[in-house]
């Protein structure tokens, strides 16, 4: 065999066994990016853009399921022609329906994450890659949900430089903060919506660590007691 299909090959079968590993690094990935990108608009669509392929295949690989795959899918095309539309044209009017499109692409696959994970009796290594890739799946959802709010409520949040909107990494960071409980008060949500969707996202990271990641400790605990 061919040394460049051998490879391929590996690659392939990784894919299939531990696409949450490769959803995981492909955000963090972004993450790391994002401050270089982070004060154009072209450069956050653009990882929007590529976001919108990498969650839908994920899904794909994970739910087996084609009624699944099929709304995934139409959810991320019309998210994916605007991200385009959007660097193309410079017409940031369109940038909040983007938004809000990969907010419920997110949500979405997070959904179906949960379920993946919740419906087995046994943790393996993707789970737990799926546990990490679920949580920034989250956490992406509403910061995307949080850009929407600010576009349709000017002035929903304010921070250190109150007499200006927040960027879209300040939001990720107060997406993230606000998921994990940490509550840093850097951004501050100030606006009656803002204030929901702060409060959502507070009892969705709760939820998720008192159901699914607790749950998963619990199996991985009883099975290693089975194997001594």
């Amino acid at each position: 065999m061919h040394p460049t299909i051998h490879r391929l090959t590996i690659w392939r079968l990784i894919a299939s066994r531990h696409p949450s590993a490769f959803l995981l690094a492909a955000q963090l990935l972004s993450l790391l990016l994002y401050p270089l990108m982070d004060q154009t608009s072209e450069g956050r669509m653009l990882f929007g853009g590529v976001a919108v392929v990498v969650v839908p295949l994920a899904v794909w690989t994970v739910s087996r399921s084609p009624m699944l795959n099929v709304l995934a899918w139409m959810l991320a095309v019309p998210s994916l022609i605007l991200t385009i539309y959007v660097v193309v044209t410079d017409d940031n009017t369109m940038m909040p329906l983007a938004a809000c499109l990969e907010a419920l692409l997110y949500f979405y696959a997070a959904t179906g994450l949960i379920a993946y994970m919740m419906r087995d009796t046994r943790v393996s290594a993707d789970e737990l890659f799926c546990a990490g890739a679920t949580f920034t799946l989250i956490a992406w959802g509403f910061a995307y949900a949080y850009y929407v709010c600010q576009a349709w409520y000017p002035g929903s949040f304010t921070g250190l430089e109150p007499e200006r909107e927040r960027t879209w990494l300040e939001l990720l960071f107060f997406s993230i903060s606000n998921l994990s409980a940490t509550g840093l008060g850097d951004v501050l949500p100030v606006s009656a919506p803002a204030r929901v969707l702060t409060m959502l996202e507070q009892i969705a990271g709760v939820g998720y660590i008192a159901t699914v990641v607790s749950r998963l400790i619990g199996l991985t605990i009883i099975q290693q007691q089975h194997l001594k």
